[in-house]
């Protein structure tokens, strides 16, 4: 009877201790960068909807204030949450949140770019540094969708085109909320490139460098390039 009771304590503690690293388990979150459904990477020509030929120099993205909901309409929200997206840092484009419960997701939402208050804290650290290439000046405060390329359609030097969308101060606040519903937890979000060209000529809309109202245009824009795979 000792030795029973001795298995089923060895039992419970051993299934408490699974459940609690199943609770504490990280949560990978994977961006891909696609042009349609075809990977996307430096210098690979594409084809806009437009007719416009294009290609890749660099790609950044902010992404912050990311939140899990799961179907009890509980949330959990990730704390410092700052990360950027870079063309030319792979491991970018993956980051794990700790998800301290077995609960359903039921959608992931995230901004595109980095809220005011932070664009009025100073200089700051990490991915938020200004040696990142993301940060204007104080007075228009961060980039926060950067896409750089070359096209033949552009009538400019080496045939170029730049957009740097961003922005915080009202009504040019550039930043955007993305909210996907989601089936389980395999979090693969594809990034759109097609879709954020598909209305864009090239030949007559090429460079964007200031907040104002194409920069809230374009950023209305980068809402829609965001979906789960």
């Amino acid at each position: 009877m000792i030795k029973c009771s001795g298995i089923v304590v060895l039992v419970m503690l051993f299934l408490t201790k699974s459940s609690a690293q199943q609770s504490n388990a990280m949560l990978p979150i994977q961006f891909k960068l696609k042009f349609n459904t075809t990977d996307v990477s430096k210098g690979t020509p594409f084809i806009s909807a437009k007719g416009d030929t294009l290609s890749l120099e660099t790609f950044k993205c902010y992404i912050s204030n990311v939140k899990l909901e799961f179907a009890d309409k509980t949330q959990y929200k990730e704390s410092n949450s700052y990360h950027l997206l870079d063309l030319d840092s792979v491991h970018s484009f993956k980051f794990e949140l700790a998800k301290t419960t077995n609960k359903k997701i039921s959608k992931i939402t995230f901004n595109v770019g980095i809220d005011s208050t932070t664009n009025t804290s100073g200089i700051q650290t990490g991915v938020l540094d200004p040696m990142n290439g993301m940060y204007w000046a104080w007075q228009s405060g961060y980039i926060n969708f950067k896409i750089e390329g070359k096209s033949s359609s552009c009538n400019t030097r080496n045939h170029k085109f730049q957009f740097h969308i961003g922005g915080y101060r009202a009504p040019n606040d550039a930043m955007r909320t993305v909210a996907l519903n989601c089936k389980d937890d395999n979090l693969v979000i594809a990034i759109d490139l097609a879709t954020f060209f598909k209305d864009i000529e090239l030949s007559k809309d090429n460079t964007l460098m200031i907040p104002g109202a194409k920069a809230m245009e374009l950023a209305d824009l980068t809402k829609t390039i965001f979906r789960l795979e």
